[in-house]
């Protein structure tokens, strides 16, 4: 797994054995979009499976989810894989409400794998 740097800490990718993983931090907002559109759009056109992770996103708007949109159909339209990781539940809601989950289809993160840490962690709710 190599890290490549871009420009703006807003971003960070990671890519490992074909898969591509682009971590958002901050509020995606217009922004934030004009910041990353540049490199999320060459990862769309290039990476053969593309995870955008929200994570560390704390506020999502309409210009947001144009941008995660744009990146879901690009990917998909090369046949290439996609994912989106949030585990934040307004955003979820947003999607949700925006009638975006079939276009976004959002995931929570994997499961932490069993073990005594695991059993102590607090069960995450989607909403």
């Amino acid at each position: 797994m190599h890290l490549i740097r871009t420009g703006e800490a807003d971003l960070a990718v990671r890519s490992s054995e074909g898969l591509t993983t682009a971590e958002l931090y901050g509020e995606l907002d217009l922004v934030l979009v004009q910041r990353v559109r540049p490199e999320l759009d060459v990862l769309a056109r290039e990476a053969s499976a593309l995870t955008v992770d929200l994570r560390h996103v704390t506020f999502c708007d309409a210009s947001g989810l144009g941008l995660l949109v744009r990146c879901a159909q690009r990917v998909r339209e090369r046949g290439a894989a996609w994912r989106l990781v949030c585990d934040q539940p307004m955003i979820l809601r947003l999607v949700r409400l925006a009638g975006l989950d079939d276009v976004l289809c959002p995931s929570p993160p994997a499961a932490p794998p069993p073990g005594p840490q695991a059993a102590a962690q607090p069960g995450r709710l989607r909403v």
